[in-house]
């Protein structure tokens, strides 16, 4: 059996992944438009809420299911982790519980997200554990934006605001503790063979999350009366151009296909600092 290779790089040291146990009111986005009055940015954010539940019940397990294989500050990490991704689970199962089901097709959205995450699972521990990092690097990259372009949720409630700023934080906390999950259990492969795999499942998972996101966006205008193919280019057009949730982290996203990538190679914790004393302040009250 080929020698076990350490990886070569790793999470800052200094860097803490700490869960906020906070409750946040989430009655402002039960009506249409609470995203400072623009219908296709909200059905964009509530698209996303909608699969945050299930999707980060996925990573929790996917993590969870090599805790015996990590020590030290990488297990402490994995297991932040974990209750960062349930109290995320928690909040957005309370923001997505105020949208009007029967207006919205959100039974319909919520089943089509949990049969494709299932289709994951049944594809065992190694193939959860890669979708997982790849979604991290996506989430990673929404959260950059998120805590650096105030104008994305210019004229939202401060409760909604706060909701996924603290949702970013957090996500940008642990970006990497997964990879470094992942980096550990295959420490015995190849340079090659996890290179392969990795960037093999991001090409899957983001021609899957785009366009799956794109179209349960899409449903949610469509049910307030907008017609199938304005919803769909008015969602692309946010997506990809303008403000371009996606489109900003362009340079993040390609960053994943280089040889010997690791997520905190984007060393974003001065972005991060001044946000972890609002949310750390906002935990203790």
């Amino acid at each position: 059996m080929t020698a076990p290779r350490p990886a070569t790089k790793t999470t800052p040291p200094d860097l803490t992944v700490t869960p906020r146990d906070i409750h946040f009111a989430t009655e402002a986005a039960s009506g249409q438009a609470w995203l400072g009055g623009d219908a296709v940015a909200t059905a964009v954010f509530n698209a996303m809420s909608l699969t945050f539940p299930d999707g980060e019940r996925l990573f929790m397990d996917a993590v969870r299911h090599y805790r015996s294989e990590l020590s030290g500050k990488l297990l402490e990490d994995a297991k932040a982790f974990i209750t960062q991704e349930a109290i995320h689970s928690r909040e957005h199962v309370a923001l997505n519980g105020g949208l009007d089901r029967d207006h919205y097709p959100i039974d319909a959205i919520e089943t089509e997200i949990r049969d494709r995450i299932r289709i994951t699972r049944e594809r065992g521990p190694i193939a959860m554990l890669s979708v997982t990092i790849a979604l991290e690097h996506f989430t990673a990259m929404m959260a950059d934006v998120t805590l650096e372009d105030g104008s994305i949720f210019e004229g939202t409630h401060e409760d909604i605001l706060r909701l996924w700023q603290w949702h970013a934080l957090e996500e940008t906390e642990h970006k990497a503790v997964a990879f470094d999950v992942f980096q550990q259990v295959t420490q015995d492969w190849t340079p090659r063979q996890r290179y392969f795999l990795r960037t093999r499942v991001m090409a899957l998972v983001t021609l899957l999350f785009t366009s799956n996101i794109s179209r349960y966006a899409s449903k949610l205008l469509i049910a307030d009366g907008v017609s199938p193919w304005t919803a769909r280019a008015r969602v692309l057009w946010y997506l990809l151009f303008k403000p371009g949730l996606f489109r900003k982290g362009w340079r993040s996203y390609w960053a994943w296909y280089k040889p010997g990538f690791h997520p905190w190679d984007h060393d974003n914790r001065a972005t991060i600092t001044a946000w972890q004393d609002k949310f750390a302040q906002m935990a203790a009250e």
